[in-house]
């Protein structure tokens, strides 16, 4: 019987022979939820992210495009759609102190960098990004770490890092490595998704100092998490807001700037704003690791 390929998802070619299995185990098991049925089949075709997780996000996703598309049916859900993991969420605001702080870096001392994800601090991080931050809260996606700084038991900053983005010609051309190892090594990749410095803070050059602190410890925090370190961070700044000189003050390396046609953007014509690249590499020998 000729196996015919239908399309590919998340670099996984999605054949026929992978329709007709789906069939047959959500016939089997009628009574497992969409959940369910999915961690079945990431246990049976051995789909695991690089640190053992099930990719079961990313197993659900394949099968309600089938189901979309009729090569499958899924069973009705037992809960309503909630609009997603980055749908906006509800978040309840957190009223802290908001006196003014001015300072310098060094009468802020002592000044710790809590990684924050899984504690009891979670909603206190998205509170105050989704109040403070200009592009408001969205839930990470992928592997992330959430960050808050404290100086005297007082919030003054947080940071949040995610999954790095598949393709992005300045990085990849910057870093040398082939489509293969990009496919096998991004996930030693953090992108910096969120960085805050609350608007009463008021400290020359700490945005930089915290860049170059968080940088120190954040492969450790990654390990610690996800079971596996991390090599290199980056970033995008948007130039119609904002400079960028704290990123190069903390040695950041600027790698050119995005087009502005957007991520789904089929013409030539400039829809966003344009956004500078920047990278930090946490090993002198980053580009030994992810082109190994």
């Amino acid at each position: 019987m000729t196996i015919a390929k239908l399309f590919t998802y998340r670099n996984r070619a999605v054949t026929s022979e992978d329709v007709n299995f789906l069939v047959k185990i959500i016939a089997d098991n009628p009574e497992k939820s969409r959940r369910a049925l999915s961690i079945m089949v990431c246990h049976k075709w051995n789909w695991v992210q690089p640190n053992g997780v099930l990719k079961d996000g990313i197993c659900r996703g394949l099968m309600l495009k089938l189901h979309r598309e009729e090569h499958i049916k899924l069973p009705p859900r037992k809960q309503p759609f909630t609009g997603g993991r980055q749908s906006k969420q509800k978040i309840k605001n957190h009223n802290i102190d908001q006196t003014p702080i001015f300072s310098t870096v060094k009468k802020l001392q002592p000044i710790e960098i809590k990684q924050v994800r899984r504690t009891n601090l979670d909603k206190l991080f998205s509170s105050l990004i989704d109040q403070y931050h200009y592009l408001g809260y969205t839930q990470p996606v992928g592997e992330h770490l959430k960050y808050i700084v404290f100086a005297a038991e007082r919030p003054i900053a947080c940071f949040a890092f995610s999954s790095a983005p598949y393709r992005i010609l300045h990085r990849d051309r910057f870093i040398g490595w082939s489509f293969e190892m990009i496919e096998k090594n991004r996930h030693f990749l953090a992108y910096n998704s969120r960085f805050l410095i609350l608007p009463w803070v008021h400290v020359p050059h700490l945005a930089s100092h915290l860049l170059a602190k968080c940088a120190r410890g954040i492969s450790e925090d990654w390990q610690t998490l996800y079971r596996h370190p991390v090599f290199w961070l980056e970033t995008f700044v948007d130039t119609d807001l904002f400079k960028g000189i704290c990123y190069r003050a903390a040695n950041w390396i600027f790698l050119g700037n995005t087009s502005g046609r957007g991520k789904y953007n089929k013409t030539q014509k400039q829809l966003t704003s344009i956004k500078a690249m920047y990278g930090f590499p946490l090993i002198k020998n980053f580009r030994e690791k992810l082109c190994q």
